[in-house]
């Protein structure tokens, strides 16, 4: 018997399953996610899933690790403190696919240095300026990103520059050519940056779950899901963070399909942070051609195509104050739910609350609380971000307390977005404890919380609403508007049909919205969703119900729909791909670009053929580096031709080589 454990660590709840055989869930369950120790989320799902199997620990042949904690880092712009060196650009070129606002202000420095397209040297390498910026900023950033203008035709400007960040900083350094073969170099800088920012908070998990699971007695190797629903080693995803974005979005896709049996069907997952929906088409998640989309960022990393809205049970409620009526709003940003913290300052949560109930005058700050998330890197704050930090302490505090001035929330805003704190607020989570759907955390709190953000006036003069369950219905209802909102842009964006419209206007437009509530006037408008949807998420079963009324759709909500995202990173394959490029830059030249630099042959076939061995042996070597068995490979050449003179020009060839198998110590335990 093979006994799988899968693991998924979300922005609010971890979750663990144990499946036997792949065919079978034995059993599952869910304990809070710790951020200021991972560990201890992990370790309190995986002893309750085991007590509740009757399973020991030394049983399990599997372990793999599926986490949402990149996605939504990268959806709500948290991370570490990160430098850009950029290499052959141009100061211009930083605002190239939003690369100035992913850096938010970080230290970027634009070097002399790059090649052209061909592989050869445009310029030197200006390395003192370079070693210049290394020691001005070794100790106020957590690592480092390099791209270098056609790196992916000849890297060895970011091969020295990054061996000069190891030897001058001793902080971890991401490359662009090593995360992805395609040209466009704005890009690739974005995605090196992404992942430099995010190797601290991969590291830190794959560590602390590594370790808890030692203590526990799991003994077998641990996997991790890559963004397009493959399983990677932990050692690749420490060194590629990068590619666990989407990580928890696509193994819930492969746990739909492997729960539901659904060849066509949208998949709609709901957590606290973000909504992830995707469509099955023939039993198969779609790769994105373009990069992984996150947030506002494109990355070049190969992932499930996948649409991640920040709208989930956590999401921050925004007041609406414009109209007669008011309303709300959801997201993009997570906050800890009202009910939620009062569990842990019970005594100070309710005595603010009432507080503020009892005040005649709503305050700006009413309903929401702060506090310090323990155990975070904490180099290159400012003065003010630091004396805010010190301010909040290590308790948590009623915002209101520790904000003093409008200077204040610049610093606040900074600090959550380095995930140094968390703030508290009404959230769905907090309306559905007052709607009676959910029982789990404190409902008087947030029924308190609900009738203190309902004193605020709409623009008509008069208050929301006094009454905290028609807040929260309000709530909930615009949580389904919002999800019905993902779910039509998902569709539009995979129609084939081009209705020469945006997706995000189309799932807007006029005559859509009417369509959706069966208008019937003169003119019939009659608009919904044409294929079922899978509903996936804790939260789904409190949800998604209405959505599928409002959509018009089978709406399927499998059985064990709460930890898909576990039951994923179980049923995955390990999948490797490497792909590499062969140009012509002069008559009987054909020119291999290599991560050791170009390498030029006088024929053609033999430039394809040693290129394509070269990248079989790598994805080869990578697959059973991340533990796979009995793999199997798959080659796809691009070959692009050109008429010239009554002849056939080569142009340019990219080969792909993808190399799968299932994980070795999980085949190896099936009888």
């Amino acid at each position: 018997m093979a006994l799988l454990l899968g693991v998924d660590t979300g922005g609010t709840y971890t979750d663990a399953v144990l499946i036997r055989d792949e065919v079978e869930v034995i059993a599952s369950a869910k304990a809070l996610t710790t951020r200021q120790d991972l560990a201890i989320g992990v370790g309190g799902a995986v002893r309750a899933v085991l007590e509740q199997s009757g399973m020991a620990a030394s049983d399990v042949s599997m372990a793999s690790l599926s986490t949402t904690l990149a996605t939504n880092a990268l959806v709500e712009g948290q991370g570490g403190r990160v430098a850009l060196i950029y290499i052959g650009f141009k100061e211009k070129d930083l605002s190239g696919h939003g690369l100035a606002d992913a850096l938010k202000g970080d230290p970027c420095i634009v070097l002399a240095g790059g090649h052209n397209h061909a592989g050869g040297e445009a310029t030197p390498l200006d390395e003192p300026a370079l070693i210049a910026f290394l020691e001005q900023h070794k100790n106020d950033v957590s690592g480092f990103a390099v791209a270098s203008q056609f790196a992916t035709r000849n890297p060895a400007h970011e091969r020295r520059a990054m061996h000069l960040v190891s030897a001058l900083t001793g902080r971890p350094v991401s490359a662009s050519h090593q995360l992805s073969a395609k040209l466009n170099g704005p890009k690739r800088a974005l995605t090196a940056v992404l992942n430099a920012r995010l190797i601290g908070m991969i590291d830190r998990l794959i560590g602390r779950a590594e370790q808890v699971l030692t203590e526990i007695g799991v003994t077998a190797p641990m996997m991790v899901v890559r963004g397009d629903g493959a399983l990677i080693s932990a050692v690749q995803a420490r060194e590629r963070p990068i590619e666990t974005i989407l990580s928890g979005p696509a193994a819930s896709i492969v746990g739909a399909r492997w729960m539901t049996g659904a060849t066509h069907a949208l998949v709609s997952d709901i957590g606290g942070t973000t909504t992830d929906v995707a469509l099955l088409r023939d039993g198969r998640p779609a790769i994105d051609p373009g990069g992984a989309r996150v947030g506002p960022y494109r990355t070049m990393v190969e992932a499930v195509a996948m649409r991640t809205h920040g709208l989930g049970g956590d999401s921050e409620v925004h007041f609406i104050a414009s109209g007669l009526k008011g309303g709300v709003t959801l997201g993009p940003r997570r906050v800890l739910p009202v009910s939620l913290i009062a569990l842990d300052a019970p005594e100070l949560v309710h005595e603010t609350l009432d507080s503020q109930l009892r005040s005649s005058n709503p305050g700006e700050y009413d309903g929401r609380f702060v506090r310090k998330v323990q155990g975070q890197s904490v180099e290159g704050l400012g003065p003010r971000d630091e004396a805010l930090l010190e301010r909040i302490g290590n308790h948590v505090q009623p915002l209101g307390d520790v904000l003093r001035s409008r200077m204040d929330q610049g610093a606040l805003k900074r600090l959550v977005e380095r995930g140094l704190v968390q703030i508290a607020g009404a959230t769905p989570s907090d309306a559905s404890h007052v709607l009676g759907r959910v029982d789990v955390w404190d409902n008087e709190a947030a029924e308190k919380a609900l009738l203190l953000f309902g004193r605020r006036r709409t623009g008509a003069g008069n208050v929301l609403s006094r009454d905290a369950n028609e807040i929260a219905q309000m709530i909930v209802d615009r949580l389904t508007h919002q999800t019905g909102l993902a779910l039509l842009e998902a569709a539009f964006a995979e129609e084939d049909l081009d209705f020469e419209l945006s997706e995000d206007v189309l799932a807007r437009h006029v005559l859509m919205q009417t369509g959706l509530q069966k208008h019937k006037g003169l003119v019939r408008i009659d608009t919904g969703l044409n294929v079922p949807v899978v509903g996936l998420g804790a939260s789904a079963a409190s949800y998604y119900p209405a959505v599928g009324v409002l959509m018009g759709t089978q709406m399927i909500l499998p059985e064990h729909a709460g930890v898909a995202n576990a039951i994923g990173a179980i049923v995955g394959r390990v999948t490797m791909r490497r792909s590499g490029t062969v140009t012509s830059p002069g008559e009987g030249q054909f020119r291999v670009h290599l991560d050791t630099g170009p390498q030029d042959f006088a024929n053609a076939e033999t430039a394809l053929n040693t290129l394509e061995d070269i990248l079989r042996k790598a994805a080869i070597a990578d697959a059973q580096a991340a533990g796979a068995d009995d793999i199997q490979v798959r080659v796809e050449r691009d070959i692009r031709k050109a008429e010239a003179e009554a002849r056939e020009v080569f142009v340019e060839a990219t080969i792909m080589v993808e190399a799968a198998g299932r994980p070795r110590v999980a085949q190896d335990a099936r009888p």
